[in-house]
């Protein structure tokens, strides 16, 4: 058969007259064995996404087979480690070829040399099937790697090894398996990452993803195991947003997927990575991150592999029993990648020159998150935040549009909060969040039994504000009835006191749910208290004139996180300052 290279466009390689590939399986093309992927097969060609440059290919140049598809290698090693799109060392290939990377380089993904303290979990003539732990390791301070037999395996251990420190190519057990076949296991096995992990079966996500920030927790809130979007223009802080969270959401392990970002932004996400304190642990947050960069001077072709090698590696840790954040920056660069090659394939475009097959690929990517119980009977959760950058902030362009299919919870950020400094810049009125149902029972059983009915009240505040501010614009504030100049104030207090955040002030950059509802109650308080005043012939700017409104603004920096004691200070000067207002 004639394996060579009969045509070459960008990240495009086809072969002609042979039949000896099959469709996703990995190849290795031409004499520096560049890595790739067969995307099409016909009687007459075989057609290979390249995910390395292939500046310098010829025609003629072998094409290798290697008879599997494009597989992430999963083992203790994963963790603070930072890989390209193709789950490729970045740091060893630093040490290798300087700070470029060289073509062909086909780098084991996991450290073969590092010795681990391995515990053996099982013994000779255990039963084990797909998903069973049979050893454990320290992977990082924060992190106990599990290493599980693998999803489609079963047997019985008759050999095992003893206790003590081993590399990830070490064989721990050996497997009798049902066909009478003995198989050695080591703690790394391969999973092709367009394929889902299998799972016993998916649980409703009832548990909300805590981040600290108000806007998320209380007002549009994700559930562990959900799926949100984060879309937003140039500079309205889609990354800065999605550091926030990677750094106080509670998740066990974050995977932070640059994919398509400019290079310099993901330098300094590395760099910021690594000196980052954990707040929980006092460690380093490298402790329990995963990096994949793959910046836009990177192959393009690889850069559509990076979201799916991200998601593998969160299913692995996923299936150990943990709970994984996924940061995708951004899955329009992702789109794009993929419009760029569907372009070389020279397939019919669809909306704005996107393949018709995009809505169906994100579909794939945002099914994959999920509240699950594992194959081994424990619990885990992938949730899956997604930045989309929409060209001059247009939501209705065709990545944001297909993505909300697919998401249950949208952040839409708002140039104008942007540029006015008020982060995160999240648009209370274009944004929303599907799982505030399903949550409300842990809001009310773990927080406060009131807490969903402040968070409707605020709710409802900031709603009321939007209709006035429109008669505002038409007439003049002047107009208004007292009872809706409040509620104009009020909703100052919400966005101002509630809405807005500073991750630079060391109570305000997390703040616990119990201080979100206190704070929620405060505002409330101060409103209905107003009310009744103002029914009593009481005027405004004497409530005004009191200060409250002013205090509650500043309730954010006043109060620490560890003294929630004073929001009862506060309550009883609402009471007194405005129910001492007399006409």
């Amino acid at each position: 058969m004639n394996n060579t290279i009969y045509s070459i466009n960008g990240p495009v390689v086809k072969a002609a007259d042979t039949k000896d590939f099959s469709m996703l399986e990995m190849v290795y093309v031409g004499e520096k064995r560049l890595i790739g992927e067969v995307i099409g097969v016909t009687d007459k060609f075989t057609t290979i996404q390249v995910y390395e440059d292939t500046a310098g290919l010829k025609i003629g140049e072998p094409i290798e087979s290697t008879g599997s598809p494009v597989c992430a290698n999963l083992g203790p090693g994963i963790i603070s480690n930072i890989f390209d799109g193709i789950e490729r060392p970045l740091r060893d290939m630093t040490k290798l070829n300087g700070a470029f990377i060289a073509e062909g380089n086909a780098l084991f993904s996991l450290d073969t040399e590092k010795k681990y303290d391995v515990t053996v979990t099982v013994k000779a003539g255990d039963k084990l099937s797909g998903g069973d732990v049979y050893c454990t390791c320290p992977e990082t301070a924060l992190i106990t790697h599990k290493c599980m037999i693998p999803p489609n395996v079963s047997g019985e251990v008759v050999e095992t090894a003893p206790n003590g420190q081993y590399t990830v190519n070490d064989t721990i057990i050996k497997l009798k398996l049902t066909d009478g076949t003995e198989i050695p296991l080591t703690m790394v096995q391969k999973w092709a990452i367009k394929r889902a992990r299998p799972i016993a079966k998916r649980l409703s996500a009832k548990r909300p993803l805590i981040t600290g920030q108000r806007i998320i927790d209380t007002i549009i809130p994700i559930a562990k195991g959900g799926a949100a979007a984060i879309p937003g223009g140039f500079g309205t802080g889609k990354t800065m947003t999605q550091h926030q969270l990677a750094k106080w959401c509670d998740a066990d392990i974050i995977v932070y997927i640059g994919c398509g970002e400019r290079g310099n932004e993901m330098t300094q996400v590395l760099e910021e990575f690594s000196e980052l304190i954990d707040p929980k642990s006092n460690r380093p947050l490298t402790d329990r991150t995963v990096l994949i960069a793959n910046t836009s001077n990177m192959p393009v072709a690889a850069r559509e592999a990076s979201i799916y090698t991200g998601i593998t590696l969160a299913e692995y840790y996923r299936d150990m029993g943990y709970h994984i954040a996924i940061m995708a920056d951004s899955t329009s660069r992702w789109a794009e990648a993929l419009r760029e090659i569907s372009g070389r394939l020279e397939e019919m475009p669809a909306e704005e020159g996107f393949p018709a097959y995009l809505p169906s690929r994100l579909s794939e990517f945002y099914e994959r998150a999920g509240y699950v119980e594992n194959l081994n009977g424990t619990e885990g959760s992938v949730t899956i935040i997604g930045a989309v950058s929409p060209q001059g902030s247009d939501f209705s362009e065709p990545v944001t549009q297909n993505t909300k299919r697919f998401v249950r919870c949208f952040w839409a950020l708002d140039k104008s909060l942007a540029y006015a400094r008020h982060y995160p810049a999240i648009d209370w009125n274009q944004s929303y969040s599907e799982y505030v149902e399903e949550l409300s029972d842990f809001y009310t059983e773990n927080v406060s039994p009131d807490f969903m009915t402040l968070r409707q009240e605020i709710s409802n505040i900031l709603q009321e504000e939007t209709k006035l501010m429109e008669i505002v614009k038409l007439i003049g504030a002047d107009v208004l009835p007292d009872d809706q100049k409040l509620a104009i104030e009020t909703a100052r207090v919400v966005r101002v006191g509630f809405l807005q955040q500073n991750a630079y002030h060391k109570d305000d950059t997390y703040v616990p749910l119990e201080k979100q509802m206190l704070m929620m109650r405060v505002i409330t308080s101060i409103y209905h208290k107003s009310l009744d005043a103002l029914k009593n012939g009481v005027m405004l700017s004497d409530i005004l004139a009191t200060g409250v409104f002013e205090k509650a603004i500043k309730m954010k920096y006043d109060i620490p996180n560890d003294k929630l004691s004073m929001f009862d200070d506060y309550l009883k000067e609402i009471d007194e300052k405005i129910g001492g207002l007399t006409v």
